[in-house]
């Protein structure tokens, strides 16, 4: 299924957990969200607490996920609330109402972590884990000249 390149690669396995993860949902009556939200709720769902964070790992604007956010408060899957350590920013946390979604999403994001174990073996899930979760140090600086030979596709 490979093109060859290694962002397609990673896109389309990154669209194969959202869709597993968005079906498991639906299944069992969550409805369907859109892909920013529902990696805003997998973001919640393992830990990640303050919009600042969501938005970096989303790569996707604070303002952005603030509006998001209060958006998910207002359809009761969320709640915001002060946090204690800053007066100026809010803590993100499942809602009441969603904990059961919370619940849910984890259990789901596991079993699609042992499908991918059990599809493409343990030794290559541990190395692809491995290899995703390595410091792959910053971006590299738009230092490259592109030629014509290097844009040719074979």
């Amino acid at each position: 299924m490979s093109d060859g390149f290694l962002m397609m690669d990673l896109m389309r396995a990154f669209y194969w957990l959202d869709e597993g993860l968005q079906t498991a949902l639906q299944s069992r009556g969550w409805g369907r969200f859109s892909r920013t939200k529902s990696f805003t709720l997998a973001n919640v769902a393992l830990g990640v607490r303050r919009p600042s964070d969501i938005a970096r790992n989303l790569g996707i604007s604070r303002q952005a996920v603030s509006a998001m956010l209060r958006e998910m408060a207002a359809e009761g899957l969320v709640r915001l609330d002060p946090d204690p350590d800053d007066g100026r920013a809010i803590i993100v946390r499942f809602s009441e109402r969603s904990e059961n979604l919370h619940a849910d999403a984890l259990t789901t994001l596991k079993r699609l972590e042992q499908t991918v174990s059990e599809r493409i073996g343990a030794a290559a899930s541990a190395a692809l884990r491995q290899a995703l979760s390595a410091d792959w140090g910053e971006v590299p600086a738009a230092q490259w000249q592109v030629s014509a030979t290097d844009t040719k596709v074979s």
